[in-house]
């Protein structure tokens, strides 16, 4: 990896380095779970202090790429989709912004993805897409709480559309909205919901029609909202448990 990075300018040298180590996890170099080098050896690839390599960790910590693990060091955290998609994440979606306003993007955008994934649906993304229902519904009979899958049933149906764009738009809300998602899927019979969700949108993405996968995925949303925001009226938060907006 080291090979890899070049001596910055001193003048705002620290974004500079976290646009190269960004750029390595964005490509795939850094991986999940590696460990970075320690801060004498960036400081020395890089040709700044170790001051600002600290800055540039931190930086780096509070987009959510990495993590600092005291006496262990340095982590990567996000995986190359990740590393694209939280730096627009964050220019996007502020702290201040209503979870209701984000999820009202949301239902403009998945009717939209449904419609087109069943336009581009081929025979390894339909077994993908029952496999994950699959999943959900095992998880569901051993008494868990299915969050992973039930997101990646969208993500991966945003990826059938075939559009890049699209696909990391979808990836960004769906990791926006992962605290609702945990509020949703609190009860058995919302976990239910969504799979009878989940499964009727695949049928007409399975068949061919369109316009029915565009529909059921509204109704599906439908039912989410009204779960979720029946009784506010907005002003909730993007929020992690820290109250840092959670990307």
């Amino acid at each position: 990896m080291l090979r890899a990075m070049k001596a910055v300018k001193k003048k705002r040298a620290y974004e500079d380095i976290v646009e190269q180590i960004r750029s390595v996890i964005e490509k795939g170099k850094l991986n999940r779970g590696d460990q970075l080098p320690n801060e004498k050896d960036l400081s020395e690839a890089f040709n700044v202090s170790r001051s600002t390599v600290r800055e540039a960790i931190l930086s780096l910590e509070t987009m959510q790429l990495v993590d600092r693990r005291q006496g262990d060091g340095t982590y990567v955290i996000a995986s190359s989709e990740e590393a694209l998609i939280r730096p627009l994440a964050m220019a996007l979606f502020q702290e201040k912004d209503d979870i209701i306003n984000v999820f009202a993007l949301r239902k403009i955008i998945e009717p939209e993805v449904a419609q087109l994934a069943s336009k581009h649906a081929t025979p390894e993304a339909i077994s993908l897409l029952e496999k994950i229902i699959s999943d959900q519904e095992n998880e569901l009979a051993e008494g868990g709480t299915p969050f992973r899958s039930d997101s990646d049933f969208h993500q991966i149906l945003a990826r059938m559309t075939g559009n890049k764009v699209l696909e990391r738009l979808l990836f960004a809300l769906v990791g926006l909205l992962g605290k609702t998602r945990e509020k949703y899927l609190q009860t058995e019979e919302r976990r239910q919901e969504s799979i009878t969700g989940h499964r009727i949108i695949l049928a007409a993405i399975k068949s061919g029609r369109g316009t029915a996968a565009r529909r059921a995925m509204v109704r599906h949303l439908e039912g989410v909202e009204k779960t979720l925001f029946k009784k506010k009226g907005g002003g909730e938060k993007i929020q992690s448990g820290n109250g840092k907006a959670k990307f």
